[in-house]
């Protein structure tokens, strides 16, 4: 495929994932955060929200489902992403906070964090404040802003997209940085997920203080 070709795609599926903001725009609701997760499935670490508001002029290609980008890939956009946009804003919750209350309620409080960190980002930039969420799958109680749960909703806005990928590059950083205190369970490659050499190392030198415990009762004391 020729570059221009490839181009043409991007933004043509760029315009395709615009549709939610586009159709809340047409309604008077012009501030619109994105809002999605990273990391309800390892065995280690945090798990890490963000929350995306882009303008309408969002003119970025590329911007997908984190999950199907390239490392490479994901920290250009993660870049491109947070100077673009009107406002961002992560959440986060440990390990010991996801043992205590579970994953999802640990990813609700986390979704609400950042969320409100990019409201009052948004608001004290002087652009305007937030009037509606997109939500990748999940419904937040008693929140006071509008909000839409979309299934797939990286796939299908470029809000919740964009939120997917700075929440990813976020993360994974992180997992990086407790790969150096953590040796032995490559979390530098698998980001805590349950890989072969992360069991190994979890047969070979038990559990570190980052691992849910809820997730691995075979390996609790």
């Amino acid at each position: 495929m020729k570059k221009a070709e490839r181009e043409q795609m991007l933004a043509e599926k760029l315009e395709t994932m615009k549709r939610y903001e586009r159709g809340l725009a047409e309604q008077g609701i012009c501030f619109v955060g994105g809002v999605d997760e990273v990391g309800r499935g390892p065995l280690a670490g945090p798990v890490v929200t963000a929350c995306v508001i882009l303008p309408a002029d969002f003119d970025v290609l590329g911007v997908d489902d984190s999950k199907k980008l390239s490392d490479k890939k994901r920290r250009e956009l993660d870049v491109l992403i947070r100077e673009k946009a009107l406002a961002y804003g992560y959440g986060m919750r440990d390990n010991e906070t996801i043992d205590r209350i579970n994953i999802l309620n640990a990813t609700k409080e986390a979704m609400r964090d950042a969320i409100d960190e990019a409201a009052m980002m948004l608001k004290m930039k002087g652009r305007g404040e937030l009037q509606e969420v997109l939500i990748d799958a999940v419904k937040l109680d008693d929140l006071q802003y509008g909000q839409t749960p979309i299934v797939k909703g990286d796939q299908q806005s470029v809000s919740i997209a964009a939120a997917s990928i700075i929440a990813k590059v976020k993360r994974d950083d992180i997992m990086i940085a407790y790969a150096s205190k953590y040796p032995g369970y490559a979390f530098e490659k698998n980001k805590g997920y349950g890989t072969k050499e992360h069991y190994e190392g979890l047969r070979e030198h038990g559990m570190t203080p980052i691992h849910r415990r809820s997730f691995l009762k075979t390996f609790a004391d």
